[in-house]
């Protein structure tokens, strides 16, 4: 995902003050842990999670709680026309163990 440069502490404190239905749909969708980190050189937002292996994180979209979270947070990054983060699949490129 991309921040929009000068939105780092923005993106933070919204994140520290996570609504608790978004973390309690979350939860009820599989997730089990999850991680956000921030390149600040290229303001470049990765992400990874863990999830139950019968997770239902495919209709997270369709969920007014997730659409009005995106909503919140479009003015601090790049997103699609429903307010969706933009998002970039990774390539594996080396694992250990």
């Amino acid at each position: 995902m991309q921040l929009l440069p000068g939105n780092a502490e923005a993106y933070r404190e919204r994140h520290d003050g996570l609504w608790p239905e978004l973390r309690d749909l979350l939860m009820r969708a599989g997730i089990r842990e999850y991680h956000i980190f921030l390149d600040p050189d290229s303001n470049t937002l990765f992400a990874t999670l863990l999830r139950r292996d019968d997770h239902d994180m495919d209709r997270l979209p369709l969920d007014p709680v997730m659409q009005r979270w995106w909503a919140s947070m479009a003015d601090l990054m790049e997103t699609k026309a429903d307010n969706e983060p933009v998002s970039r699949p990774l390539r594996p490129m080396f694992r250990l163990g």
